[in-house]
């Protein structure tokens, strides 16, 4: 297994300033738009958001908000339908719930329509600096292909490893870094490889490479 400290250096050596790249201004903008997020690309969630917080600027009006009305700016994100449902219902639960802001409780947060670990874990990190590691689509490509985990271990299992293998760092910070490699370097589909010093611990440059 790679070296935690060399791993380490290395991202941080390429992103050093790692951070969230989803835009928001308000705590429940952030909820809502990694919500948005799941098997979409934060560029594309941006776009809609800025749009959407804009005709909707509190939390009340979310709630209140038509389908139509939602659906009409978010219907270039995938799973749009479903996720126009989880704007008016995490919004409406909020309100109901009389909070004006996004708790900071993990048992609550997984109650709300389309938030799942990876959102929670993300929310919690950014707005209370929870020492929290979410496992999005490229943070588990990399973890695999750095043989990190097993390769049937699924996202519960991921994160657990990975939380252990960087035991005692900031999980936050590590989050985005492998996130940005992700986007940048280990991409899903034609991979830097001939530029990373990852790759002799690489599974996928190693198979490619026989």
């Amino acid at each position: 297994m790679i070296d935690k400290n060399y791993l380490l250096n290395y991202l941080k050596a390429l992103f050093p300033n790692a951070c969230c790249s989803l835009n928001y201004q308000k705590d429940y903008e952030l909820l809502i738009a990694t919500m948005l997020s799941a098997q979409t690309s934060d560029e594309a969630v941006n776009k809609v958001t800025l749009i959407l917080f804009q005709k909707f600027p509190t939390l009340n009006s979310l709630a209140k908000a038509s389908y139509d009305d939602i659906y009409g700016i978010i219907k270039s994100l995938g799973l749009a339908k479903v996720k126009t449902n989880n704007v008016i219902e995490i919004a409406s639960k909020l309100v109901d719930d009389h909070y004006d802001y996004v708790p900071n409780d993990s048992t609550y947060l997984l109650t709300l329509p389309g938030v799942g670990n990876k959102t929670k874990n993300v929310v919690l990190a950014e707005l209370y600096n929870a020492n929290f590691l979410a496992v999005d689509t490229h943070v588990y490509r990399i973890a695999h292909r750095l043989g990190l985990v097993k390769k049937n271990d699924d996202v519960i299992k991921t994160e657990k490893k990975l939380v252990k293998y960087f035991l005692g760092e900031n999980l936050k910070l590590i989050n985005h870094q492998l996130i940005e490699f992700g986007r940048h370097i280990c991409k899903a589909q034609k991979p830097n490889c001939n530029c990373c010093k990852l790759k002799d611990f690489c599974k996928y440059f190693c198979a490619k490479a026989k």
